[in-house]
């Protein structure tokens, strides 16, 4: 089974999450990903904790499947080697600061003319234009400046980190994904790639979809709590007795019906859902809910199909039979014939894809092998190792 992505070949630059993240979703539908990896400057992913038999969990889970080249790209007999693997790939992904790959000489206009095919995708904070292309931040700064923060929160206490990187994957990593599979289409008509300039910032921005096009076609700016999705309905989230908390999203009249009758408070079904009224209601609610323990509610709503669902930690969540049933987690091999159980790709083809072939590799793991592919001597090798262009 060689995934659908088989034919595709990546040139992977990319630290951290954003292009990481990218790169895994095409290599878990069988692309052949390549990362170029200083043999001396560690990628952050590697080092952070926790680590699984001396080896990050984030970088196990993030590489797997990817094959690593160790290149020190001050050198020039390292650019050199890059220039000789670019004509043979379809995509170059990277993640530097504007204008870094350009004084390499590795931007998009340089490979292009060795390649005319090529697909070169960059991802940054806010992109290759505007005054901010060259600030740092992260991802609570693209949320920030995109406004998305400015109403995902409480009155009370203002804007809440989210625990997952929204910016850097629903922003970055996603975005590249949807990019560049049409380039590769579009591709296949002009016979010529293109270049793709991905801003998480921009991309955060567009994630404002209900409320963005509320404001840009009737002028209301949203704020905490102030609409029906983010606190400022009954849709929300409530406390048991024992203090975890139950989701409820039942907006449709039907599904509020169930929800009041399995509590013992129909009447509450017929309260109006003008603004004014919800605070009313949510207290209500509140009430009900803390009567009860966790696993009162989970039980009690079992059987109800009303859109409430506990709370779960990831522990919970993935022994849930929902996502058992839909095999999350896959077992990874590491190489020394054990496994990681890891989170699986959970894009489903009707083909399948290929059993994940191993977790993220050692820096330069396969430099000898993409070298020796290139046609060097394993004498060649050792003396770019010895001079420090190879790890």
């Amino acid at each position: 089974m060689s995934g659908p992505l088989a034919s595709l070949k990546v040139l992977d630059f990319s630290t951290l999450l954003p292009g990481p993240f990218a790169s895994l979703l095409l290599a878990d539908m069988g692309a052949e990903v390549l990362r170029i990896e200083s043999p001396t400057r560690m990628d952050l992913l590697r080092v952070l904790p926790p680590h699984d038999q001396g080896t990050s969990a984030s970088h196990a889970y993030l590489n797997r499947n990817k094959r690593s080249l160790a290149l020190d790209l001050k050198q020039a007999e390292a650019l050199q080697i890059v220039r000789e693997l670019v004509k043979d790939y379809d995509i170059v992904l990277e993640q530097f600061r504007p204008g870094v790959m350009e004084r390499l000489g590795l931007g998009y206009e340089a490979l292009k003319a060795l390649n005319p095919r090529l697909i070169y995708v960059s991802i940054t904070g806010y992109g290759q234009t505007g005054p901010y292309k060259d600030r740092a931040g992260h991802d609570i700064n693209y949320l920030a400046l995109a406004g998305v923060a400015s109403y995902t929160g409480r009155q009370d206490s203002g804007p809440l980190p989210l625990g997952v990187q929204l910016a850097d994957v629903g922003g970055g990593s996603l975005h590249a994904v949807v990019g560049l599979l049409a380039a590769v289409i579009a591709r296949q008509h002009s016979g010529v790639g293109q270049y793709l300039d991905v801003s998480m910032t921009d991309c955060s921005f567009s994630l404002n979809a209900m409320a963005g096009a509320g404001y840009l076609a009737c002028g209301v700016e949203p704020d905490w709590e102030s609409h029906v999705l983010n606190g400022g309905s009954f849709y929300d989230y409530y406390r048991t007795r024992d203090g975890r908390w139950m989701s409820v999203g039942s907006l449709e009249p039907a599904f509020m019906r169930q929800l009041c009758e399995t509590l013992g408070r129909p009447e509450l079904a017929m309260q109006s859902l003008k603004p004014e009224q919800q605070k009313a209601l949510k207290l209500a609610l509140q009430v009900e809910f803390e009567k009860r323990s966790f696993d009162e509610l989970r039980e009690l709503f079992a059987g109800v199909d009303a859109c409430v669902e506990p709370v779960l930690s990831l522990s919970e969540a993935l022994e849930h039979p929902q996502l058992k049933a839909r095999e999350l987690v896959s077992q990874v091999p590491r190489g020394d014939g054990s496994t990681q159980a890891q989170l699986a790709c959970p894009l489903k083809f009707s083909e399948g894809l290929p059993q994940p072939r191993h977790i993220g590799v050692a820096v330069g793991a396969h430099s000898d092998e993409v070298l020796a592919g290139l046609g060097l001597s394993a004498q060649r090798i050792d003396e770019l190792r010895r001079a420090k262009v190879v790890g």
